[in-house]
């Protein structure tokens, strides 16, 4: 019989197995990579460009570009087109971060060409039609003017630009003045440079049909199309972090305040990844971490608060984010860097560190769940131009790091002084 008045021992998790990209090449170059799992007949094919905001010229322009693809094209109009894809059961999705951009197609196998004949014409013969750039744009700028009012939109748009640069384009603005100004010939040249099947990589994943490589070949791989320009390339440019440590924008009315403190720090192919990611757990990376405990579960000044590290392919940077009433803004920031502090100063206890590892690795193997979840991990280290011994490298990471490395971690990339603070609303 179960004895309900202890906890479950914890089960160690010595190795993961996971299912494994296969990389092929369509006949015009174009590298394909194939995740082979799953029962359902379905068919996830995600279309990767180096497109992302990194290569825009100003702002607006990439995800404009993306966006825009699917409203009108040589053959369809963009209800065509909406009515198609919904037609088959399919479903269309686009996306633009950082630095890649992505046209990601979900469908049945069973009706996989004739849903990817609506990819085919957006991502070759795409034509922006006038009329539909003006609504999507006025759209556009009525959802910025109203997200600019709200507290933690405003601080995660300062935070960016204090930690990259005004310039940076990791840490470019959007303007009320970039909607009026954004013009659709820029749009159509920035499409024309990076759409194209020297700037393309595919990734399959799913139940996938037998003869995926045939059909995928005979859209996009008999010949190159685009202007098949070489991959592209831009010059790495360096972050400049605001010299200023604490910033505040006063907002009279507001009910809440919204914090961030961060710092510029590396992305995940720096070798204090692994073991930082284990710091940052503990920080606030999980629902048990010690920002929750304290300024949730024990003050109860915020709903939530958590922390990160965001990673680009140029850089990255760690932050801690909230939202708090008004009334403990001081308050929150000072329970903040007490709990940094105490990081710096003790030693993680060792039933601390168990758990955290146990929630890293059982969060890990949660995570590649599914055919799609594993194409997203792959995606993940593709990106970085990293292999699968990256997770084998994460795992040993987590397993053996110790409290002493942590505080040295700790001391070495969280002091005070370092850290950049921004608030939006009332102190």
């Amino acid at each position: 019989m179960l004895n309900r008045s202890e906890a479950p021992a914890f089960k160690t998790i010595d190795k993961i197995d996971i299912i494994k990209a296969a990389k092929q090449k369509l006949n015009n170059g174009i590298d394909f990579f194939s995740i082979n799992a799953g029962s359902q007949e379905i068919t996830k094919i995600e279309f990767v460009f180096k497109a992302g905001m990194y290569y825009q010229p100003a702002s607006l322009i990439a995800s404009n570009s993306n966006t825009l693809i699917e409203s009108g094209t040589k053959s369809f109009t963009a209800n065509q087109i909406s009515d198609g894809v919904d037609f088959f059961g399919s479903f269309l999705e686009l996306e633009v971060g950082q630095d890649f951009a992505t046209v990601t197609l979900y469908s049945l196998n069973k009706y996989l060409d004739k849903s990817l004949k609506f990819v085919e014409e957006i991502l070759k013969c795409p034509t922006f039609p006038d009329d539909e750039f003006k609504i999507h744009v006025t759209n556009k700028k009525q959802k910025h003017l109203i997200n600019s009012q709200k507290v933690d939109i405003i601080a995660r748009r300062e935070f960016s630009e204090l930690i990259f640069g005004k310039t940076h384009p990791y840490g470019l603005q959007v303007k009320d003045s970039d909607f009026d100004r954004v013009s659709v010939e820029e749009i159509k040249t920035f499409f024309n440079e990076h759409y194209n099947s020297a700037n393309c990589t595919i990734i399959a994943s799913g139940h996938l049909p037998n003869n995926i490589s045939n059909v995928l070949n005979g859209f996009f791989g008999n010949a190159a199309w685009g202007t098949n320009k070489e991959n592209v390339s831009k010059k790495i440019i360096a972050p400049d972090p605001s010299k200023q440590q604490k910033h505040f924008i006063e907002r009279p009315d507001a009910i809440q305040s919204s914090i961030k403190v961060g710092r510029l720090l590396f992305n995940k192919t720096d070798p204090d990844y692994f073991k930082f990611q284990v710091l940052n757990t503990i920080l606030g990376g999980y629902f048990g971490s010690r920002l929750m405990a304290n300024i949730r579960e024990d003050k109860g000044y915020t709903y939530g608060i958590g922390s990160g590290l965001a990673s680009f392919v140029n850089g990255g940077y760690f932050a801690i984010s909230t939202e708090v009433g008004a009334d403990v803004t001081k308050q929150t920031l000072e329970e903040i860097y007490k709990e940094l502090a105490l990081l710096r100063k003790d030693l993680v206890s060792d039933n601390e560190l168990e758990t955290v590892r146990n929630y890293i690795l059982g969060h890990f193997l949660r995570s590649v769940d599914g055919p799609f979840s594993l194409a997203d991990k792959f995606k993940g280290i593709w990106e970085f131009g990293l292999d699968y011994s990256y997770f084998d490298n994460y795992f040993a990471a987590v397993k053996t790091v110790t409290p002493k490395e942590l505080r040295d971690l700790a001391n070495k990339y969280l002091k005070e002084e370092d850290l950049i603070e921004c608030v939006v609303g009332k102190m």
